[in-house]
């Protein structure tokens, strides 16, 4: 095992949501005001506004069933009978709707921004790099379904699967479990992580209010009286 896989798969990861967590953290306190999306939609009516739910749906759905796929333990798939050929299946065309999903939106996404004169003028050197880094991992995820279809015993799924258990559970030897997986794999993952380390600096950072915008159900009722 090269000293380069070691860093990029057990210390790499620490690295990024080291910068996700403090880089969001700092910016909530120093930057509010630009804590924003940043929403072009305002200048543009036409029928491309479905660029944008087709991607947030299927980023929506990427995100989960990454974590769902990935963190769930091995032995809970096993004691629910679930065979790992068959939730390397689900996976796979889970993956494969929400990837293609999310890849439609974004491509009428980039398209207009490349098109319409108004939107290119306001988007920033961030937002290109952004959009074409969620673009190529995106297309690599995507590509990684075809190779998961050469092996169908969900054996490299395992692999991946305790990689990331290792990564949350502090485990030294995460880097080991994923030496011989296909490149691809190791493209995307790498992609991916990367993509955690640019959130703060970007205007991926607005996710925290859609999660913190839940809070909303269980607050207190507010009185507002008139003067």
């Amino acid at each position: 095992m090269s000293y380069w896989h070691t860093f990029f798969f057990g210390i790499y990861p620490y690295i990024a949501l080291s910068i996700f967590l403090l880089g969001s953290l700092v910016r909530f306190e120093r930057e509010q005001y630009t804590w924003k999306s940043h929403s072009s939609q305002l200048l543009y009516t036409g029928t491309m506004r479905w660029g944008n739910i087709f991607f947030h749906v299927g980023i929506i759905g990427l995100f989960f069933g990454h974590m769902v796929g990935l963190l769930t333990p091995v032995a809970v798939w096993d004691a629910l009978g679930v065979p790992h050929s068959f939730k390397q299946g689900l996976a796979m065309t889970a993956g494969g709707i929400m990837g293609s999903l999310c890849l439609l939106g974004l491509g009428m996404l980039l398209y207009r921004r490349i098109t319409n004169a108004r939107i290119r003028a306001v988007t920033s050197t961030g937002d290109k790099v952004l959009l074409v880094w969620i673009l190529l991992t995106l297309l690599l995820g995507l590509s990684s379904i075809f190779v998961s279809a050469g092996h169908m015993d969900g054996h490299e799924m395992v692999k991946l699967m305790t990689w990331a258990q290792y990564i949350i559970t502090f485990n030294g030897k995460a880097a080991e479990q994923i030496v011989d997986v296909s490149i691809i794999f190791k493209l995307h993952m790498f992609m991916g992580m990367t993509l955690f380390i640019l959130f703060p600096f970007t205007r991926l950072v607005h996710v925290w209010s859609g999660f913190a915008s839940l809070g909303y159900l269980g607050r207190a009722w507010q009185l507002v009286r008139q003067r």
